[in-house]
């Protein structure tokens, strides 16, 4: 598991470096379009079911209705939003997971942690290792 470890923090690393440019001009086409903050966080179970925080460029704004309740997705994706989410860009600040050791380049996508008491034993199996 050492040489995956290696191999991880080497790969984000690089990848970091090489789109560290479109990240940049991501978060700012992010911070014009929708405001701040430009990331958006949310908590995923990882590895043993343990949580963490899982970064991803923000793609919606937080738009409500006269009540105060969320709008659907379908109405807070923004044009820069859906530009950013079709070319995978949003999934950039994920490698700071990475380095960071949460998560893993190959692996079980994290789901969110109101799953967590939903799946069948077998389910539960892919908390064995690190998300990816």
């Amino acid at each position: 598991m050492k040489v995956k470890r290696v191999f991880d923090i080497a790969a984000a690393t690089l990848l970091l470096c090489g789109a560290s440019v479109i990240l940049l001009f991501a978060m700012a086409a992010v911070r014009c379009a929708i405001g701040s903050p430009v990331l958006f966080k949310q908590t995923r179970p990882g590895h043993n079911g343990r949580p963490f925080t899982l970064y991803k460029l923000r793609t919606m704004t937080d738009a409500r209705d006269e009540n105060g309740v969320l709008l659907p997705d379908h109405l807070r994706l923004t044009k820069t939003g859906r530009l950013i989410r079709k070319l995978s860009i949003d999934e950039l600040p994920q490698l700071f997971n990475v380095l960071k050791g949460d998560i893993s380049l190959v692996g079980p996508r994290p789901l969110l942690m109101d799953y967590l008491p939903l799946y069948t034993a077998e389910q539960a199996r892919r908390h064995e290792v690190k998300p990816g």
